[in-house]
């Protein structure tokens, strides 16, 4: 752990570092106020009203967000160490004010506690997934040492680089339009990730399957039925791990909760609009 700790600072990581144990503060902190509040726990104090309007954590996150933000970019070229890393971990806990209420965001309604809320858990699991990668010093260019493109700094050492991440970006949106976001997330880290999710079947209510499958039956009859064997069990895995972090029901719920997702979720998408062209490289997603 010391020898981690060491390499991180020698490498400049530790405002991601400050940055990430912020925001996991920051949520854990929110996340067991909003229960408090829920349960009306007498000595909690309760939610914030102005003239009986309900002021949401957000706005706090907002406020902080914009403050150590305008903090960094004042200071960038003159601050130290501390004084950096403090910034970065206000600029965590701000954050993760926000992405905690992300479901309000993208659905422009209060919905923490109903069954969309849970996009603001996703959220949250995205952030710390992609800070965790950085800071371990993971990064999109994983092939090249960006040190040594520094100082050779050559066209033919461009061309790679530009290349590298032509190519990494149109796998990554491939892997994305076929629905699978979690293996374009990682894989954008690591490129064969990105080679396996293109390759693979699309999920069926992905642009990709509206695309491709739309005429093509036994395509998207197959992966219907590979959605509903292989995503049944991590569904249901991670609406547990949901209703830990947000707070719900118990073992029967996560089953119900899951079967409802498949039910709404595993349809076969529309077709294209003829005018549409079709993509046919990358020949036909195989079986494995």
């Amino acid at each position: 752990m010391r020898r981690w700790l060491d390499d991180v600072i020698a490498q400049g990581r530790l405002p991601l570092l400050c940055f990430l144990l912020g925001f996991i503060v920051g949520f854990l902190l929110i996340r067991l106020s909003v229960r408090l509040i829920r349960k009306q726990v007498r000595w909690w104090p309760g939610n914030l009203r102005s003239g009986g309007v309900h002021i949401h954590h957000m706005v706090f996150g907002v406020v902080l967000v914009l403050l150590s933000g305008i903090g960094m970019v004042t200071l960038y070229q003159r601050t130290d160490t501390a004084t950096a890393s403090a910034l970065a971990a206000v600029f965590g806990v701000g954050a993760a004010l926000v992405l905690d209420e992300f479901a309000l965001i993208f659905y422009l309604r209060d919905v923490y506690w109903e069954e969309q809320g849970r996009t603001s858990v996703d959220a949250v699991f995205v952030a710390l997934a992609v800070t965790g990668l950085l800071l371990l010093g993971f990064h999109p260019l994983w092939m090249l040492d960006i040190n040594d493109f520094r100082r050779d700094p050559s066209v033919e050492v461009r061309i790679f680089v530009v290349a590298f991440s032509v190519v990494n970006l149109a796998l990554a949106a491939i892997v994305i339009a076929k629905g699978k976001i979690w293996t374009g997330l990682f894989g954008m880290f690591f490129l064969p990730l990105l080679f396996v999710g293109a390759l693979r079947l699309s999920r069926p209510g992905a642009p990709w399957a509206r695309w491709r499958y739309g005429d093509r039956r036994r395509l998207m009859n197959r992966a219907i039925v590979r959605e509903r064997r292989y995503r049944r069990p991590v569904i249901r895995a991670k609406i547990f791990v949901q209703d830990l972090v947000a707070g719900k029901p118990d073992a029967e719920h996560v089953r119900a909760a899951a079967e409802a997702e498949l039910t709404r979720t595993v349809v076969p998408a529309p077709s294209a609009p003829p005018h549409l062209f079709h993509m046919s490289w990358l020949s036909e997603d195989t079986d494995n």
